[in-house]
């Protein structure tokens, strides 16, 4: 006897719907065989025996028959456990276990334990965004995945604990009820951080740097000795970026879902991501991969903060991985068997020493690294990497003055008010575009030419600027960037020279080492 329901495979960070075919002979064997086809991974492999354990440790005693499963289509690679349940499901239809003869419009996911309880699965989020495109209008998944799955308008989701619960549900009708969620109480709730800017004394430069950074997406990179304050600054960053719609915080909650990092008790990534990585990750480990590709931390930073400590020990092979993302947003891995494309808009934020000691220009302690070892510690990052970091900036060691100042530094609150009706400025000014963008960083060139008109005084600025420290075209165009986005925190719709000139002095690197 013949036996179907729906299930789903995901697929980088979408999702497909999958039939699992179950069929049942009526010969009795000594040994009953279990055979699964569709290009099914190890995992769904060893299915079989969670299956045939969990079925008889809920009271359903399985003949020695044969049984095939097969998972369609069959030219799709399915992996993880998440098909347990609806293999678990099928057999007991093909047997006569349950009373409908099938279950059209209901998807089933999750993991068996032996006893029969089911266990959470990686991408509830995505299986359910294919379900509501498919119109597929119910979902039974793990409880733990339940808050993330319903966060999907359109799918009803139904929590279960155990094989034997799904099993009651679909012969009587009862005993589940929905999931529901109120997303904006979520969304809201996500969205409280318990850090501030009027934590950190001084570096009022510095901070300045960082609402420009934010109020155009701009990527930054902080150079000061040890313990003045980089990675304190880098931390309050998500603070004064613009919360996130819904619709940005699905698109994070989704590959954060498939990564297997999602908090379920949240059931949404409702903040701006920031992910910090040590300097020992892989390429792989940034960029993302595996025989079957995962999401790396630049991914996981879509939407949010990518910050990078002591820019100079990562590997010089795993800094130039970035550049794909850091121009496209995206991240394309080529496999043998696959090649998939991950979302990585991200914001990126790095810190790092002036020399390998650490005090070179240091008012108080003394450096004793020599120019060349400078040189070749700064050299650790290529040129056009710098050139794609938008803003570098000096962040000195904070006086004693300053930290015992009674004078409330500015809060977070107050900095993003200006960041956020900087970015209503942009997104007002790129909405008769063709192309969606959503802050001045991503500008392409025609753009910057249309929106940053230079005056006469602004071009003789610039043009002394680009022939005294040599910088490129790219770093060109990104001063312009920078100017647009500290014109629009002024509320100005020209540039004007007071503009320029601050875009300029946010190239550091470029005026200190490469001129």
């Amino acid at each position: 006897m013949l036996y179907k329901t729906l299930s789903a495979a995901v697929y980088g960070v979408d999702a497909n719907i999958i039939e699992v075919e179950v069929d049942v002979s009526g010969i009795k064997m000594q040994e009953g065989h279990f055979h699964t086809v569709g290009l099914p991974d190890a995992a769904v492999r060893e299915s079989r025996d969670r299956v045939r354990s969990a079925l008889k440790n809920c009271g359903y005693d399985i003949p020695p028959t044969q049984i095939t499963i097969n998972l369609a289509p069959a030219d799709i690679r399915k992996e993880g456990s998440g098909f347990d349940l609806p293999m678990a499901l099928g057999i007991l239809g093909a047997y006569g276990g349950l009373n409908k003869k099938e279950i059209p419009d209901a998807l089933f996911v999750g993991e068996l334990s032996l006893d029969g309880s089911l266990r959470g699965v990686r991408g509830a989020l995505p299986i359910a965004i294919e379900a509501r495109r498919t119109k597929v209008k119910r979902m039974i998944v793990p409880e733990v995945n339940a808050r993330e799955a319903a966060m999907v308008e359109g799918v009803e989701v139904y929590p279960v604990k155990s094989l034997l619960d799904v099993i009651h549900y679909i012969n009587s009708g009862n005993g589940i009820s929905r999931m529901q969620v109120d997303t904006a109480q979520l969304l809201s709730q996500a969205q409280r951080l318990h850090v501030d800017f009027k934590d950190v004394r001084g570096q009022q430069t510095a901070k300045r740097a960082l609402e420009v950074a934010c109020a155009g997406g701009h990527n930054i990179l902080m150079i000061g000795p040890p313990g003045s304050g980089k990675t304190m600054l880098a931390k309050r960053i998500p603070t004064i970026l613009p919360p996130p719609t819904f619709e940005e915080a699905l698109e994070t909650t989704k590959i954060h879902s498939v990564a297997g990092v999602l908090d379920a008790r949240a059931g949404l990534v409702g903040w701006r991501p920031f992910r910090a990585p040590h300097h020992t990750i892989s390429d792989a480990g940034l960029i993302g991969g595996g025989a079957v590709p995962r999401p790396g931390e630049v991914s996981l930073a879509h939407n949010g903060v990518l910050f990078l400590d002591e820019l100079p020990e990562f590997p010089r092979n795993v800094l130039e991985v970035m550049r794909q993302p850091l121009e496209d947003g995206t991240v394309c891995i080529a496999r043998a068997a696959m090649s998939l494309t991950f979302p990585a808009r991200f914001m990126l934020a790095s810190a790092m020493n002036p020399c390998p000691c650490g005090f070179h220009n240091d008012r108080t302690r003394e450096c004793h690294c020599t120019p060349p070892i400078i040189q070749r510690y700064i050299s650790k990052i290529s040129g056009p990497l710098l050139d794609r970091i938008d803003i570098h900036i000096d962040v000195p060691a904070v006086n004693y003055k300053e930290m015992r100042s009674t004078s409330d530094p500015e809060s977070s609150a107050r900095i993003l008010e200006r960041v956020v009706r900087a970015r209503d400025i942009q997104l007002a000014r790129f909405s008769s575009q063709c192309e969606k963008l959503y802050c001045n960083a991503q500008m392409p060139s025609q753009s910057i030419r249309k929106f940053c008109e230079l005056s006469a005084d602004c071009e003789r600025l610039l043009e002394r600027a680009m022939a005294q420290q040599g910088l490129s075209a790219r770093a060109h165009d990104r001063i312009l960037k920078v100017a647009r986005t500290v014109a629009d925190l002024d509320g100005t719709p020209q540039l004007e020279t007071k503009h320029i000139a601050e875009a300029i002095q946010y190239r550091t690197l470029d005026r200190t080492f490469w001129a």
